[in-house]
């Protein structure tokens, strides 16, 4: 089995981009301690959104699909699942609920990913549920013409626990010890994560959980307001190259882990950005068409209904439906389609 070691990690010379987006996430950081401690309250219904989006993204990305209002329901409403998708979907609920209200007491071992695992899949009936995998997995992607490729074999359910086991102990002495920066240790976490794939179903989505944990812990909680599910959901096909780049050689731990990092540094930043944006629309007592107007104005090309409310967290979906009906009146935005399919665009 390769070995995971850490310590030669922190010893890597990272280039001048990889150092550029810790600065940034840092200062980041700073501003967002600032917003928090002036309206928390505020700040709180961004949360309630993010929550939504991210169950709703994380499992869309694996096609685990269902309505918007039914998305709502599970998650605000914790209405009962009404088939397998839902029982999914409410699983990640779960999930992201624990992580949420219990991060500072969930300790990153290979006992504790199990149980969320089983968490994950505790509204139905799946046998393997809180189980490593029993069979050999493959990462493949199938194309155009229907052929099938195998783009990396991960490893063998044999070596899987002792492999978990590894990760983790390496994970927590380099942090517990402070030899290597949060911001690098944990894509690396991540990326060996999907490597092993411990699980027979759900390692996409246990990779994502464990990236809120872990970057939770480590004092990184733009997730708690922004949902990254969501910024990965929309360049999944960024995800799946970074992480298709970086896979070359791990057997051999010859891995070149960088442009997976990169990856998920530059979507980190890009969430807090979104945050001081958001902040700004919250901060400001304006009328519901001033605020929607303001949102739209951050808008390029195409967007919908949902996309204004999670930059309008304060506002009620009636208002937000009420303000863009209007600025579609006053010939500001134009509407295209119609029931789910309805979005607009602005004019000028």
């Amino acid at each position: 089995m390769r070995e995971f070691n850490y310590s030669k990690i922190k010893n890597q010379k990272w280039d001048s981009e990889i150092m550029g987006l810790i600065a940034a996430i840092y200062k980041e950081v700073g501003k967002q301690e600032l917003y928090l401690k002036q309206r928390p309250e505020q700040l709180e219904k961004l949360v309630e959104i993010a929550k939504v989006q991210s169950t709703e993204a994380s499992n869309a990305i694996e096609g685990i699909v269902t309505t918007n209002t039914r998305i709502r329901q599970l998650v605000e409403e914790k209405t009962t699942p009404k088939n397998r998708n839902e029982q999914e979907i409410v699983g990640y609920r779960d999930v992201l609920s624990l992580i949420h209200e219990s991060f500072d007491v969930i300790p990153i071992s290979r006992n504790y990913i199990l149980q969320m695992h089983k968490i994950l899949y505790s509204h139905m009936n799946n046998p393997m549920a809180g189980k490593t995998k029993n069979v050999q997995n493959y990462i493949s992607a199938t194309y155009p013409d229907g052929h099938t490729e195998i783009l990396f074999t991960p490893l063998p359910p044999y070596e899987t626990s002792e492999a978990l086991d590894r990760i983790c102990e390496e994970y927590n002495r380099v942090i517990g010890n402070m030899e290597l920066e949060p911001l690098i240790a944990i894509p690396i976490f991540i990326h060996d994560f999907l490597c092993i794939h411990p699980f027979n179903d759900g390692n996409g989505r246990m990779s994502r959980l464990l990236t809120t944990l872990l970057l939770y812990r480590s004092g990184f909680y733009v997730g708690k307001y922004i949902s990254l599910e969501a910024k990965i959901a929309k360049n999944k096909d960024l995800y799946y190259d970074a992480l298709s780049k970086a896979q070359n050689g791990w057997h051999e731990g010859k891995e070149n882990a960088v442009p997976f990092i990169k990856y998920l540094l530059g979507t980190l930043l890009s969430a807090y950005k979104d945050f001081e944006e958001r902040c700004a629309l919250v901060g400001t007592k304006l009328p519901a068409l001033e605020t929607v107007r303001r949102a739209a104005a951050n808008k390029i090309g195409r967007f919908t209904k949902q996309d204004i409310r999670g930059l309008c967290p304060s506002l009620s979906i009636s208002s937000i439906e009420g303000a863009l009906r209007k600025l579609v009146d006053l010939g500001e935005l134009k509407r295209e389609g119609a029931g789910k399919n309805t979005c607009y665009y602005r004019v000028n």
